[in-house]
């Protein structure tokens, strides 16, 4: 297979889920350029047995961007939004469409302020498990999905991957599957508070305290309109409770690393929509509180 450039598609972050989307379009032949703050060759994602290498290199200085992408896929923490403002204004134009790959219920909201008028913003709700090596690489150990709404400038997204080995659905209610994601990450948000892998989740304290948050959030999901039946939480747990006992979260990672947690995006959207609708949310305040300190102190 001929592999080609593609300066049409660009993505900013390639971290596990950025290096994850390269490497499934190099391997199609549609090699994206890389956009990041740590210049690098390029990248590797490991995918069973398999090492799918993506030639960079990752380039580190906006002003080195001649004009805007065709499509751009952001893949960068909630944190690192404004941080990444200078590539959005470089890569994104009015014909761009930007793919937002991140965690929470309100990407179009929050990366909206940083791009150029008319760029189409899209969301999408990223389903695969991709972890950073101590070696800088990355291994994917699960199948890619993403998840986008059925609205103007997703037909280019799914164009753009198509035949890749990322799968990609477009819904319809595309705000249920948000929450549903969200509800995931809430939960997963106690990996981050005890230092501790998807095996923790075997403990039936543990359980039970994540039954009583996942209801908790799932209260607030249905208050901003999201469908979703009462056996979701259970569900939630239940996939938690399969997985490797060592599967770990971004918001766990960046604990490790010392980084600033997701921690808003993840968790305080639950008490802040709960009190816009009235409805108590003592778990998730707890939890919230808890987190915001880990990742922000002081002390």
């Amino acid at each position: 297979m001929t592999h080609l450039r593609m300066d049409d598609v660009a993505i900013i972050g390639p971290g596990a889920i950025g290096s994850t989307v390269a490497a499934v379009l190099h391997e199609a032949g549609r090699t994206p350029g890389l956009y990041g703050r740590t210049a690098r060759d390029g990248l590797e994602v490991l995918v069973g047995d398999e090492v799918i290498r993506v030639p960079g290199p990752v380039r580190t200085d906006p002003d080195q961007v001649s004009g805007p992408a065709d499509v751009v896929f952001l893949a960068v923490k909630a944190t690192q939004i404004e941080g990444a403002a200078s590539w959005l204004a470089k890569l994104c134009g009015p014909d761009t469409v930007l793919c937002v790959l991140q965690n929470g219920v309100e990407q179009v909201a929050m990366v909206s302020p940083f791009v150029p008028e008319g760029t189409v913003v899209v969301p999408a709700v990223v389903w695969f498990p991709a972890q950073a090596q101590a070696d800088g690489s990355v291994r994917l150990r699960g199948a890619a999905r993403l998840t986008l709404p059925d609205a103007p400038g997703a037909d280019r997204v799914v164009e753009v991957l198509r035949g890749t080995r990322c799968t990609v659905e477009v819904a319809s209610d595309f705000s249920s599957v948000a929450w549903r994601k969200l509800l995931q990450n809430a939960a997963a948000g106690l990996m981050a508070l005890t230092g501790r892998r998807a095996g923790m989740f075997a403990r039936e304290d543990i359980a039970t305290l994540a039954l009583d948050y996942l209801r908790e959030c799932l209260t607030v999901a249905r208050a901003e309109g999201a469908r979703l039946g009462d056996e979701v939480p259970e569900e939630i747990l239940a996939g938690f409770r399969s997985s490797p006992a060592d599967l770990s979260t971004s918001i766990l990672t960046d604990r490790e690393a010392g980084r600033a947690l997701e921690w808003d995006t993840r968790n305080g959207v639950i008490s802040r929509l709960g009190r816009a609708h009235g409805i108590p949310t003592p778990v998730s305040n707890v939890v919230t509180a808890l987190l915001a300190a880990t990742s922000d102190g002081p002390g």
